[in-house]
């Protein structure tokens, strides 16, 4: 066990870290779901291009972290300089969130560039702030120290919504909208604060081997944990799928709010009450799941979870109703946590002991590697398919909805592609190569 492992976190460390999670899920809550996705297709581009440019945006943003957040890690983790990387990815993240205020119709340019600087931002600092967990917590407190960060993120999330929420209701026009931006940073960088001022990073820099670079030790690293990786074929196996149906959580999430404006014309209001629902939903979920998940395994509650959002987005191709989009983002809530929880504890069973921050590791670069993909086809597909309908007679209005069904069927293909890859894992081989690991070490 690592020198990082037995030092203990204060309670104060431990708080710090937490906050950051409440404080940069409000930047999700705002920017990714409820306020600018729909923001910036509506009112910004206006029309079927907004879809497309979105998920232009998006995928854009997740590319770029894609690339970069392996090595950068790697080189954070052998420099000792975790929170040094934080602090710059939550500042560029802060930064951009804050400006978006000023992004206003016909800024398409400027409403890409500073959301994709800010998804930049906030995607690549969760490399560190989750790096920086096995300096916090043991290896046997990893899962629970985890669920405890994302319970109180969800807080967050549902607490900007809800500071956001009465001043759309009591003050008419964009200029609040746009106003939320600016109380989103501000609320990112208050509750990012304490880990920078609290918690003590505790790996030490290592010395540069001669003739080598970051760089250079960074690749090495990485082939070495991706060589190693390979002895454990199911986890693998398991990544695969996970690289597949988690691209469907994400299209999901990142065009919920579009879904909402274009299908069922929801006015920001109405988009905060449905985000906040869903939320709320998403900690039952992730109870529930977790549950389900010990009685009965994590495979079989991955099956569940992932036939059960299946289902919803089925439905949801055929719903005509506002009543009927709240009752299914409520389902979809407890879904999409059983599928992002219960595959974050899956990872727990399939590591050997003393060694999950490394897959933990892993899996949190398949998590980023999948998702540029997932947006970019949504956004193709509703764009295309509104020009095909607009071709064959529909009003322009009439043809973009008409797009949106197909596309959100792209989300369905997704997550039945990832559940296929799924039945292919053994769990039970996966548990014994993880003992076996331990038994020859």
């Amino acid at each position: 066990m690592s020198a990082q492992n037995v030092s203990p976190a204060t309670r104060r460390e431990r708080l710090a870290w937490y906050l950051y999670d409440f404080g940069n899920s409000a930047y999700a809550s705002v920017v990714l779901l409820a306020v600018y996705s729909a923001y910036f297709k509506e009112q910004v581009v206006g029309g079927a291009e907004g879809s497309r440019l979105w998920g232009l945006a998006v995928s854009l943003a997740m590319f770029v972290v894609a690339v970069t957040s392996p090595f950068l890690g790697a080189i954070a983790d052998f420099s000792g300089a975790k929170k040094k990387f934080l602090f710059f990815f939550t500042s560029l993240a802060c930064l951009f969130t804050g400006l978006l205020f000023f992004v206003q119709k016909g800024d398409v340019l400027m409403g890409m560039l500073f959301f994709v600087l800010a998804e930049i931002g906030y995607r690549s600092a969760q490399v560190f702030y989750n790096g920086l967990l096995p300096e916090i917590a043991a290896p046997w407190e990893l899962g629970r120290v985890s669920g405890i960060g994302w319970a109180i993120g969800t807080a967050g999330g549902i607490v900007i919504l809800l500071i956001i929420l009465p001043l759309v209701i009591l003050v008419k026009g964009l200029f609040v909208v746009r106003l939320s931006f600016v109380i989103t940073a501000l609320f990112f960088a208050l509750f990012a604060l304490p880990v920078f001022l609290w918690l003590k990073e505790r790996a030490q820099p290592q010395p540069l081997p001669p003739g080598q670079n970051y760089f250079t030790v960074a690749i090495q690293r990485l082939r070495r944990t991706f060589r190693e990786a390979r002895r454990f074929r199911e986890f693998l196996k398991f990544i695969v799928a996970f690289l597949i149906y988690n691209d469907a959580v994400i299209m999901a999430l990142d065009f919920s709010a579009i879904i909402g404006a274009v299908l069922f014309g929801m006015n920001q209001q109405q988009l905060i009450l449905f985000f906040i629902l869903v939320q709320a939903t998403n900690v039952i979920g992730a109870y529930g799941f977790g549950y389900l998940a010990d009685a009965v395994g994590c495979k079989r509650s991955l099956i569940f979870s992932n036939l059960f959002m299946t289902a919803i987005i089925i439905a949801l191709y055929f719903t005509q109703t506002l009543s009927g989009f709240f009752v299914l983002g409520a389902l979809a809530g407890i879904a999409m946590a059983g599928l992002q929880s219960v595959s974050r504890t899956m990872v727990s069973v399939m590591a050997p002991p003393g060694r999950s921050a490394e897959f933990y590791g892993l899996f949190a670069v398949a998590g980023r590697t999948s998702s540029f993909i997932g947006p970019m086809v949504y956004g193709i597909v509703a764009a295309e398919a509104a020009l095909w309908f607009q071709r064959q007679g529909l009003a322009a209005r009439l043809a973009e909805q008409a797009g949106q069904r197909v596309a959100i069927l792209t989300i369905a293909v997704f997550l039945i592609m990832g559940l296929v890859a799924l039945l292919t894992v053994n769990e039970q081989a996966a548990r014994e190569a993880a003992r076996a690991e331990v038994a020859s070490a």
